[in-house]
């Protein structure tokens, strides 16, 4: 079986995707399968966790593909899509929750320092923390990055802000007065449970928490993506940009 018959974009999914790439007819024709096929380009890179160097010839010149991602996250493309296909109006549920994804050695050393590429030291070494909302159907809607050792709860704010939703679940890192209020302020329901620490104790509805479990398929359908699963980008905002691409993917299923 060769690299082509492992494309992964259906014809439904792409026509989808184009219209939010360029915007103009240049989407169509010999453009638009140049796009397309630069898309599964980036695809193979993010599923096979591959170096840039090893992306297979069907695709092109290495360099002028990788060269044309930084581009096109420069512009905000990969961003742009992410929201348009995340744009949903079904947010009865939003569950927010974080994963610590292990950084390979080769994205150490990027400009700016460790902090702002969003890397840091956590057990098991250096490391780079998901932040992440899913709505009710288990896709994710946003998302942000920190250092490995960065706390949980302090990110939700970002993670729930302007975001409708009746009902805002999460585990036990989440149990803070600030951020109850925070949810409570938005007209949601705060589904949490109880620190162990915690003198006031406040109802859990189980049989809504019980649908937590969405957030951490959503990790598992990301980090089949292996390089969502390990982190080999020096700079946040190429991972964040695979990341994007992983979760648009997601929302085409």
């Amino acid at each position: 079986m060769g690299v082509l018959d492992r494309l992964i974009l259906r014809d439904d999914q792409w026509e989808r995707m184009s219209q939010h790439i360029i915007g103009d007819d240049r989407t169509r024709g010999s453009s638009g399968r140049d796009n397309r096929m630069f898309i599964e380009a980036v695809l193979w890179i993010a599923r096979t966790g591959s170096p840039w160097r090893d992306l297979p010839d069907v695709f092109g010149d290495w360099n002028s593909v990788f060269r044309r991602f930084s581009r096109w996250n420069q512009k905000g493309v990969w961003w742009r899509v992410f929201e348009a296909m995340s744009d949903d109006s079904d947010f009865e549920y939003l569950i927010v929750d974080s994963t610590i994804i292990r950084a390979h050695q080769h994205a150490s050393g990027g400009k700016k320092g460790a902090e702002d590429q969003a890397l840091g030291r956590s057990r098991g070494g250096l490391s780079t923390k998901i932040h992440l909302a899913v709505r009710g159907l288990g896709c994710p809607v946003r998302f942000v990055l920190t250092g490995g050792q960065k706390g949980d709860a302090p990110q939700a704010d970002l993670l729930i802000e302007d975001m409708p939703a009746e009902v805002v679940m999460a585990d036990t890192a989440y149990d803070s007065d600030r951020l109850r209020k925070a949810i409570a302020d938005k007209g949601a329901k705060a589904v949490i449970p109880n620190n162990p620490s915690r003198a006031r104790k406040y109802p859990l509805d189980k049989q809504l928490y019980a649908q937590r479990y969405l957030v951490e398929c959503c990790f598992s359908k990301l980090k089949q993506f292996r390089r969502i699963a390990t982190r080999y980008e020096k700079t946040a905002r190429n991972y964040r940009a695979m990341i994007a691409l992983a979760a648009t993917i997601l929302w085409l299923r």
